[in-house]
Protein backbone atom coordinates (compact mmCIF):
# COMPACT_ATOMS: atom_id res chain seq x y z
CA UNK A 1 0.00 0.00 0.00
CA UNK A 2 1.51 3.25 -1.10
CA UNK A 3 0.64 6.64 0.57
CA UNK A 4 -0.48 9.84 -1.78
CA UNK A 5 -0.41 13.61 -1.09
CA UNK A 6 -3.83 15.20 -1.87
CA UNK A 7 -2.22 18.18 -2.77
CA UNK A 8 -1.37 19.08 -6.17
CA UNK A 9 2.00 21.85 -6.50
CA UNK A 10 1.42 25.09 -8.49
CA UNK A 11 4.26 26.99 -10.41
CA UNK A 12 4.51 30.14 -11.44
CA UNK A 13 3.19 33.14 -10.50
CA UNK A 14 -0.84 33.97 -9.74
CA UNK A 15 -2.55 37.37 -10.03
CA UNK A 16 -2.64 38.73 -7.01
CA UNK A 17 -6.09 40.57 -7.47
CA UNK A 18 -8.01 37.13 -8.04
CA UNK A 19 -6.63 36.22 -4.57
CA UNK A 20 -7.11 39.58 -2.85
CA UNK A 21 -11.22 39.76 -2.36
CA UNK A 22 -13.66 40.47 0.19
CA UNK A 23 -14.25 43.46 2.24
CA UNK A 24 -11.94 42.91 5.62
CA UNK A 25 -8.62 42.38 4.79
CA UNK A 26 -6.19 40.79 6.97
CA UNK A 27 -3.50 43.14 8.33
CA UNK A 28 -0.27 41.97 6.70
CA UNK A 29 3.57 43.48 5.65
CA UNK A 30 4.57 41.37 2.95
CA UNK A 31 2.59 39.80 -0.14
CA UNK A 32 3.14 36.09 1.53
CA UNK A 33 0.24 37.23 4.04
CA UNK A 34 -1.90 38.86 1.71
CA UNK A 35 -1.82 35.65 -0.99
CA UNK A 36 -3.31 33.68 1.87
CA UNK A 37 -7.03 34.40 0.67
CA UNK A 38 -8.77 31.80 3.25
CA UNK A 39 -7.89 34.08 6.07
CA UNK A 40 -9.37 37.08 4.39
CA UNK A 41 -12.73 35.05 3.22
CA UNK A 42 -12.42 33.27 6.86
CA UNK A 43 -12.22 36.99 8.74
CA UNK A 44 -10.02 35.39 10.84
CA UNK A 45 -9.58 38.93 12.82
CA UNK A 46 -13.29 38.32 14.00
CA UNK A 47 -12.50 34.40 14.91
CA UNK A 48 -8.91 35.26 16.54
CA UNK A 49 -11.19 37.13 19.26
CA UNK A 50 -13.10 33.99 19.74
CA UNK A 51 -10.23 31.31 20.01
CA UNK A 52 -7.21 30.43 18.51
CA UNK A 53 -6.81 27.01 19.14
CA UNK A 54 -4.90 27.61 22.64
CA UNK A 55 -4.55 24.50 24.47
CA UNK A 56 -5.52 22.19 21.47
CA UNK A 57 -3.02 19.56 19.70
CA UNK A 58 -3.41 18.79 16.61
CA UNK A 59 -1.78 15.52 15.16
CA UNK A 60 -0.21 16.13 12.08
CA UNK A 61 0.57 12.10 10.41
CA UNK A 62 2.55 13.60 7.25
CA UNK A 63 6.11 14.04 6.73
CA UNK A 64 8.19 15.19 9.33
CA UNK A 65 7.39 18.46 10.01
CA UNK A 66 10.46 21.68 10.04
CA UNK A 67 9.78 22.61 13.85
CA UNK A 68 12.37 25.30 12.96
CA UNK A 69 10.60 27.13 10.60
CA UNK A 70 10.41 30.62 11.11
CA UNK A 71 6.08 30.63 10.76
CA UNK A 72 5.88 27.30 13.16
CA UNK A 73 9.10 27.88 15.64
CA UNK A 74 7.58 26.74 19.36
CA UNK A 75 4.37 25.01 17.90
CA UNK A 76 5.66 22.02 17.06
CA UNK A 77 6.32 19.45 19.54
CA UNK A 78 8.85 16.41 18.81
CA UNK A 79 6.40 13.78 17.85
CA UNK A 80 7.84 10.75 16.14
CA UNK A 81 8.81 9.25 12.62
CA UNK A 82 7.68 5.83 11.74
CA UNK A 83 9.76 5.80 8.87
CA UNK A 84 13.06 6.82 9.97
CA UNK A 85 12.73 6.38 13.47
CA UNK A 86 13.46 9.25 16.16
CA UNK A 87 11.45 12.39 16.80
CA UNK A 88 9.39 13.98 13.45
CA UNK A 89 10.53 17.20 14.31
CA UNK A 90 13.27 18.18 11.65
CA UNK A 91 12.34 17.63 7.81
CA UNK A 92 13.20 14.45 5.83
CA UNK A 93 15.24 15.94 2.95
CA UNK A 94 13.24 18.19 0.73
CA UNK A 95 10.10 17.14 1.69
CA UNK A 96 7.77 19.21 3.22
CA UNK A 97 4.61 18.75 2.87
CA UNK A 98 3.89 18.02 6.29
CA UNK A 99 5.59 21.51 6.60
CA UNK A 100 3.08 23.05 4.55
CA UNK A 101 0.19 21.17 6.39
CA UNK A 102 1.20 22.23 9.95
CA UNK A 103 1.71 25.71 8.89
CA UNK A 104 -2.31 26.21 8.00
CA UNK A 105 -2.85 24.71 10.98
CA UNK A 106 -1.06 26.70 13.58
CA UNK A 107 1.23 28.79 11.53
CA UNK A 108 2.25 31.86 13.40
CA UNK A 109 3.63 34.36 11.16
CA UNK A 110 7.44 36.35 12.11
CA UNK A 111 7.87 39.84 12.39
CA UNK A 112 6.43 42.65 14.17
CA UNK A 113 3.18 40.66 15.49
CA UNK A 114 3.33 37.93 13.53
CA UNK A 115 2.74 39.68 10.18
CA UNK A 116 5.00 38.49 8.20
CA UNK A 117 4.74 34.78 6.97
CA UNK A 118 2.51 32.37 6.85
CA UNK A 119 -0.32 32.36 9.47
CA UNK A 120 -2.36 29.19 10.45
CA UNK A 121 -6.24 29.30 10.96
CA UNK A 122 -5.13 28.49 14.59
CA UNK A 123 -2.11 29.77 15.79
CA UNK A 124 -1.99 28.85 18.88
CA UNK A 125 -2.36 25.41 18.72
CA UNK A 126 0.19 22.54 18.79
CA UNK A 127 1.38 20.28 16.08
CA UNK A 128 2.10 16.86 17.11
CA UNK A 129 4.10 15.84 14.06
CA UNK A 130 3.35 11.67 13.08
CA UNK A 131 5.86 11.12 10.21
CA UNK A 132 5.10 8.23 8.15
CA UNK A 133 6.12 7.22 3.96
CA UNK A 134 4.10 9.20 1.73
CA UNK A 135 7.25 8.79 -0.88
CA UNK A 136 7.39 5.97 -3.80
CA UNK A 137 11.19 4.57 -2.73
CA UNK A 138 12.61 1.39 -1.42
CA UNK A 139 14.05 2.52 1.28
CA UNK A 140 11.32 4.46 3.19
CA UNK A 141 9.77 0.74 3.40
CA UNK A 142 9.50 -0.71 6.59
CA UNK A 143 11.65 -3.96 7.14
CA UNK A 144 9.17 -6.26 5.65
CA UNK A 145 8.93 -4.63 2.28
CA UNK A 146 5.42 -3.58 2.67
CA UNK A 147 4.23 0.07 2.96
CA UNK A 148 3.48 1.45 6.61
CA UNK A 149 -0.39 1.29 7.47
CA UNK A 150 -1.39 4.54 9.56
CA UNK A 151 -2.96 2.36 12.34
CA UNK A 152 -0.01 2.86 14.99
CA UNK A 153 0.70 5.70 13.80
CA UNK A 154 -3.05 7.44 14.00
CA UNK A 155 -2.70 5.01 17.50
CA UNK A 156 0.04 6.73 18.73
CA UNK A 157 -1.34 10.74 17.79
CA UNK A 158 -4.39 9.36 19.95
CA UNK A 159 -1.91 8.49 22.90
CA UNK A 160 -0.03 11.54 22.89
CA UNK A 161 -2.22 14.33 23.28
CA UNK A 162 -3.71 14.86 19.90
CA UNK A 163 -7.53 16.14 20.08
CA UNK A 164 -7.46 16.40 16.08
CA UNK A 165 -5.56 14.59 13.61
CA UNK A 166 -5.14 15.77 10.21
CA UNK A 167 -4.42 13.10 7.89
CA UNK A 168 -4.28 14.81 4.10
CA UNK A 169 -3.46 12.15 2.19
CA UNK A 170 -4.71 9.18 0.63
CA UNK A 171 -3.88 5.46 -0.09
CA UNK A 172 -3.93 2.94 -3.29
CA UNK A 173 -6.44 1.09 -1.53
CA UNK A 174 -10.32 1.61 -1.75
CA UNK A 175 -11.53 0.82 1.96
CA UNK A 176 -9.28 0.76 4.65
CA UNK A 177 -7.33 -2.84 6.87
CA UNK A 178 -8.92 -4.02 9.77
CA UNK A 179 -6.24 -2.80 11.90
CA UNK A 180 -6.43 1.25 10.26
CA UNK A 181 -10.68 0.93 10.96
CA UNK A 182 -9.64 -0.42 14.31
CA UNK A 183 -7.71 2.89 14.77
CA UNK A 184 -9.80 4.60 13.78
CA UNK A 185 -12.29 3.06 16.41
CA UNK A 186 -9.59 3.61 19.20
CA UNK A 187 -9.67 7.12 18.00
CA UNK A 188 -13.09 7.59 18.26
CA UNK A 189 -13.12 6.11 21.94
CA UNK A 190 -11.13 8.76 23.06
CA UNK A 191 -13.03 11.63 21.88
CA UNK A 192 -10.61 12.07 19.42
CA UNK A 193 -11.72 13.44 15.62
CA UNK A 194 -9.82 12.50 12.42
CA UNK A 195 -9.83 14.59 9.30
CA UNK A 196 -8.92 13.29 5.90
CA UNK A 197 -8.66 14.87 2.32
CA UNK A 198 -10.83 13.11 -0.34
CA UNK A 199 -8.10 12.95 -3.11
CA UNK A 200 -7.34 14.87 -6.52
CA UNK A 201 -8.68 12.88 -9.23
CA UNK A 202 -12.59 14.57 -9.70
CA UNK A 203 -13.74 11.14 -9.07
CA UNK A 204 -15.78 9.25 -7.33
CA UNK A 205 -14.02 6.33 -6.44
CA UNK A 206 -13.52 6.15 -2.62
CA UNK A 207 -10.00 6.22 -1.13
CA UNK A 208 -8.43 5.58 2.49
CA UNK A 209 -8.47 6.75 4.80
CA UNK A 210 -11.22 9.55 3.98
CA UNK A 211 -13.68 6.75 2.99
CA UNK A 212 -12.96 5.02 6.83
CA UNK A 213 -15.88 4.74 9.25
CA UNK A 214 -15.60 7.68 11.91
CA UNK A 215 -13.79 9.99 9.58
CA UNK A 216 -14.79 13.80 8.63
CA UNK A 217 -13.94 13.25 5.37
CA UNK A 218 -13.05 17.12 3.42
CA UNK A 219 -13.14 18.25 -0.40
CA UNK A 220 -11.76 21.17 -2.15
CA UNK A 221 -13.63 24.81 -3.15
CA UNK A 222 -12.20 26.82 -4.78
CA UNK A 223 -11.66 30.45 -4.93
CA UNK A 224 -15.33 31.26 -5.99
CA UNK A 225 -16.61 29.06 -3.11
CA UNK A 226 -17.89 26.24 -5.03
CA UNK A 227 -16.06 22.60 -5.83
CA UNK A 228 -13.14 22.10 -6.92
CA UNK A 229 -13.37 20.24 -10.32
CA UNK A 230 -10.67 17.95 -9.11
CA UNK A 231 -11.99 17.04 -6.00
CA UNK A 232 -12.91 13.47 -5.13
CA UNK A 233 -16.61 13.09 -4.25
CA UNK A 234 -19.03 10.30 -2.63
CA UNK A 235 -21.36 10.18 0.28
CA UNK A 236 -18.46 9.88 2.61
CA UNK A 237 -18.20 13.56 1.80
CA UNK A 238 -19.00 15.73 4.89
CA UNK A 239 -17.29 19.32 4.45
CA UNK A 240 -15.58 21.31 1.79
CA UNK A 241 -12.83 24.15 2.58
CA UNK A 242 -10.17 25.96 0.47
CA UNK A 243 -7.85 24.08 -1.20
CA UNK A 244 -6.84 26.20 -4.92
CA UNK A 245 -3.95 28.54 -4.74
CA UNK A 246 -3.15 27.79 -1.28
CA UNK A 247 0.35 29.41 0.32
CA UNK A 248 1.99 27.65 2.92
CA UNK A 249 5.48 27.00 4.59
CA UNK A 250 8.06 25.08 2.37
CA UNK A 251 11.61 23.12 2.93
CA UNK A 252 13.39 23.83 -0.06
CA UNK A 253 12.28 27.46 0.00
CA UNK A 254 10.61 29.34 2.96
CA UNK A 255 7.14 29.27 1.35
CA UNK A 256 4.68 27.06 -1.59
CA UNK A 257 1.82 27.54 -3.38
CA UNK A 258 -0.26 24.39 -4.10
CA UNK A 259 -3.93 23.38 -4.73
CA UNK A 260 -5.57 20.13 -3.18
CA UNK A 261 -7.46 18.43 -0.83
CA UNK A 262 -4.29 18.47 1.32
CA UNK A 263 -5.37 22.31 1.89
CA UNK A 264 -8.35 22.04 2.83
CA UNK A 265 -8.39 19.22 5.00
CA UNK A 266 -5.64 21.23 6.93
CA UNK A 267 -8.06 24.29 7.20
CA UNK A 268 -10.83 21.96 8.79
CA UNK A 269 -8.49 20.20 11.07
CA UNK A 270 -7.53 24.23 12.05
CA UNK A 271 -11.34 25.11 12.50
CA UNK A 272 -11.72 21.92 15.33
CA UNK A 273 -9.52 23.11 17.18
CA UNK A 274 -10.78 26.31 17.13
CA UNK A 275 -14.03 25.11 17.91
CA UNK A 276 -12.17 22.45 20.62
CA UNK A 277 -9.98 25.27 22.43
CA UNK A 278 -13.85 27.38 22.38
CA UNK A 279 -15.56 24.51 23.62
CA UNK A 280 -13.83 22.07 25.92
CA UNK A 281 -16.62 19.79 27.24
CA UNK A 282 -18.16 18.99 23.49
CA UNK A 283 -17.27 15.30 22.23
CA UNK A 284 -15.50 15.20 18.90
CA UNK A 285 -18.97 14.13 17.32
CA UNK A 286 -20.40 17.60 18.67
CA UNK A 287 -17.71 19.57 17.16
CA UNK A 288 -17.99 18.03 14.36
CA UNK A 289 -21.70 18.38 14.49
CA UNK A 290 -21.08 22.27 14.95
CA UNK A 291 -18.67 22.11 12.06
CA UNK A 292 -21.37 20.69 9.55
CA UNK A 293 -24.63 22.74 11.36
CA UNK A 294 -22.80 25.98 10.47
CA UNK A 295 -21.14 25.45 6.98
CA UNK A 296 -22.38 27.61 4.16
CA UNK A 297 -23.26 26.50 0.43
CA UNK A 298 -23.31 28.75 -2.81
CA UNK A 299 -26.76 29.75 -4.40
CA UNK A 300 -26.77 26.81 -6.67
CA UNK A 301 -26.85 24.19 -3.86
CA UNK A 302 -30.08 25.82 -1.96
CA UNK A 303 -32.57 23.70 -1.28
CA UNK A 304 -30.79 20.29 -2.08
CA UNK A 305 -30.82 17.66 -0.17
CA UNK A 306 -27.69 17.27 2.10
CA UNK A 307 -25.39 15.34 2.28
CA UNK A 308 -24.32 16.17 -0.89
CA UNK A 309 -22.34 13.62 -2.98
CA UNK A 310 -19.46 17.26 -3.74
CA UNK A 311 -19.98 19.75 -1.19
CA UNK A 312 -21.03 17.42 1.81
CA UNK A 313 -22.97 20.00 4.42
CA UNK A 314 -21.29 22.71 2.51
CA UNK A 315 -17.75 24.91 3.32
CA UNK A 316 -16.18 25.38 6.87
CA UNK A 317 -17.25 28.29 8.63
CA UNK A 318 -15.24 28.80 11.79
CA UNK A 319 -16.68 32.13 12.60
CA UNK A 320 -20.25 30.67 12.72
CA UNK A 321 -18.99 27.50 14.21
CA UNK A 322 -17.83 29.48 17.13
CA UNK A 323 -20.18 31.64 17.97
CA UNK A 324 -23.91 29.81 16.90
CA UNK A 325 -26.47 29.44 19.76
CA UNK A 326 -27.02 25.79 19.10
CA UNK A 327 -27.74 22.36 20.95
CA UNK A 328 -25.12 20.17 21.09
CA UNK A 329 -26.83 17.10 19.81
CA UNK A 330 -26.03 13.61 20.18
CA UNK A 331 -21.83 12.94 21.18
CA UNK A 332 -21.51 11.17 17.57
CA UNK A 333 -22.75 14.04 15.49
CA UNK A 334 -22.60 13.22 12.19
CA UNK A 335 -19.96 10.70 12.08
CA UNK A 336 -21.52 6.87 12.97
CA UNK A 337 -21.67 5.26 16.33
CA UNK A 338 -18.75 2.80 16.21
CA UNK A 339 -18.65 -0.07 18.23
CA UNK A 340 -15.77 -1.54 20.31
CA UNK A 341 -13.33 0.18 17.61
CA UNK A 342 -14.90 -2.04 15.06
CA UNK A 343 -16.08 -0.91 11.58
CA UNK A 344 -19.67 -1.53 12.41
CA UNK A 345 -22.06 0.98 13.48
CA UNK A 346 -23.58 0.03 16.76
CA UNK A 347 -27.02 0.62 15.20
CA UNK A 348 -28.82 -0.66 11.90
CA UNK A 349 -30.98 1.35 9.45
CA UNK A 350 -32.92 4.56 11.15
CA UNK A 351 -30.61 4.37 14.31
CA UNK A 352 -27.59 4.48 11.94
CA UNK A 353 -28.79 7.38 10.21
CA UNK A 354 -29.94 9.51 13.33
CA UNK A 355 -26.58 8.72 14.65
CA UNK A 356 -24.66 9.85 11.28
CA UNK A 357 -27.36 13.29 11.40
CA UNK A 358 -26.27 13.80 14.95
CA UNK A 359 -29.98 13.35 15.76
CA UNK A 360 -30.99 12.15 19.41
CA UNK A 361 -33.52 10.10 18.03
CA UNK A 362 -34.98 6.97 20.06
CA UNK A 363 -33.93 3.29 18.97
CA UNK A 364 -35.95 1.03 17.04
CA UNK A 365 -36.91 -1.33 20.19
CA UNK A 366 -37.82 1.50 22.26
CA UNK A 367 -40.43 3.36 19.78
CA UNK A 368 -41.59 0.24 19.12
CA UNK A 369 -42.12 -0.32 23.39
CA UNK A 370 -43.44 3.59 23.36
CA UNK A 371 -46.01 2.55 20.58
CA UNK A 372 -46.93 -0.24 22.74
CA UNK A 373 -47.78 1.50 25.89
CA UNK A 374 -49.45 4.10 24.03
CA UNK A 375 -52.06 1.64 22.22
CA UNK A 376 -52.57 -0.01 25.73
CA UNK A 377 -53.59 3.01 27.39
CA UNK A 378 -56.00 4.35 24.72
CA UNK A 379 -57.48 0.70 24.75
CA UNK A 380 -57.63 0.80 28.55
CA UNK A 381 -59.00 4.86 28.37
CA UNK A 382 -61.63 3.57 26.04
CA UNK A 383 -62.98 0.83 28.28
CA UNK A 384 -63.11 3.71 31.05
CA UNK A 385 -65.09 6.08 28.88
CA UNK A 386 -67.52 3.61 27.67
CA UNK A 387 -67.76 2.20 31.31
CA UNK A 388 -68.75 6.21 32.56
CA UNK A 389 -70.76 6.77 29.74
CA UNK A 390 -73.16 3.64 30.32
CA UNK A 391 -73.23 4.62 33.61
CA UNK A 392 -73.68 8.61 33.91
CA UNK A 393 -74.78 8.84 29.94
CA UNK A 394 -72.40 11.40 29.46
CA UNK A 395 -70.04 12.38 26.85
CA UNK A 396 -66.78 13.09 25.74
CA UNK A 397 -63.32 12.20 26.77
CA UNK A 398 -61.61 12.85 30.27
CA UNK A 399 -60.59 15.46 31.85
CA UNK A 400 -56.94 16.62 30.26
CA UNK A 401 -55.42 15.82 26.59
CA UNK A 402 -52.85 14.36 25.13
CA UNK A 403 -49.37 15.16 25.45
CA UNK A 404 -47.45 16.25 22.95
CA UNK A 405 -44.23 15.26 21.49
CA UNK A 406 -40.94 17.64 21.26
CA UNK A 407 -39.75 19.74 18.83
CA UNK A 408 -36.54 18.17 19.06
CA UNK A 409 -36.04 15.56 16.38
CA UNK A 410 -39.60 14.08 17.44
CA UNK A 411 -42.69 14.02 15.23
CA UNK A 412 -44.17 17.12 14.75
CA UNK A 413 -40.71 19.09 15.47
CA UNK A 414 -38.98 21.24 12.91
CA UNK A 415 -36.03 18.44 12.62
CA UNK A 416 -38.04 15.19 11.95
CA UNK A 417 -36.69 11.74 12.78
CA UNK A 418 -33.02 11.66 11.54
CA UNK A 419 -33.05 15.28 10.32
CA UNK A 420 -31.01 18.28 11.06
CA UNK A 421 -33.50 21.49 12.64
CA UNK A 422 -33.06 24.67 10.93
CA UNK A 423 -32.18 27.15 13.20
CA UNK A 424 -35.06 30.07 13.62
CA UNK A 425 -32.40 32.46 12.01
CA UNK A 426 -32.03 30.45 9.16
CA UNK A 427 -35.38 28.91 8.04
CA UNK A 428 -33.25 27.27 4.88
CA UNK A 429 -31.64 24.97 7.22
CA UNK A 430 -28.28 24.79 6.24
CA UNK A 431 -27.81 27.21 3.28
CA UNK A 432 -26.69 30.17 4.89
CA UNK A 433 -25.31 33.17 4.30
CA UNK A 434 -24.41 35.12 7.50
CA UNK A 435 -23.96 38.77 7.20
CA UNK A 436 -21.89 38.49 10.53
CA UNK A 437 -18.13 38.72 10.54
CA UNK A 438 -16.21 36.27 8.51
CA UNK A 439 -19.50 35.53 5.99
CA UNK A 440 -18.33 34.76 2.59
CA UNK A 441 -17.64 37.56 0.38
CA UNK A 442 -19.20 36.97 -3.10
CA UNK A 443 -17.36 35.34 -5.88
CA UNK A 444 -14.73 37.07 -7.91
CA UNK A 445 -15.71 38.02 -11.56
CA UNK A 446 -12.44 35.67 -13.04
CA UNK A 447 -10.47 32.58 -11.43
CA UNK A 448 -7.02 31.67 -11.98
CA UNK A 449 -6.47 28.18 -14.03
CA UNK A 450 -6.91 25.18 -11.39
CA UNK A 451 -4.02 23.19 -11.82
Amino acid sequence: MSFTWTLRAVGGAVVAGALLFGTAPVASADQIRKDQWPLTVFGVDDIWKASTGKGVTVAVIDDPVDGSHRDLKGNVLPGKSFFTGGTADHPYGEREHGTAMASLIAGHGHGPGGGDGVKGLAPDAKILPVGIDLGDSEEDSDSSGERLSYAEPLKYAVDHGARVVNMSFMTDDVEPSAAEQAAVGYARKHDVLVVAGSGNSGVSSPRNPAVARGILAVGAADIDLKVWKFSNYGSHIKLLAPGLHIRSAGVETPYRLANGTSDSTAYVSAAAALVRAKFPELTAGQVANRLVKTAVLPDSMKGKKLPDAHYGYGIVNPWQALIKKMPAGSENGPLPALKDGSSKASGGGKDAQQAADGDEGMSTSVIIGIAGGVVGLLVVVLIVVLVVKKKSGRNGPPPGGPVGYGSYGGPGGQGGAGGFVPYPSNPNGYQQHPSAPGAYPPAPPTQPPGR
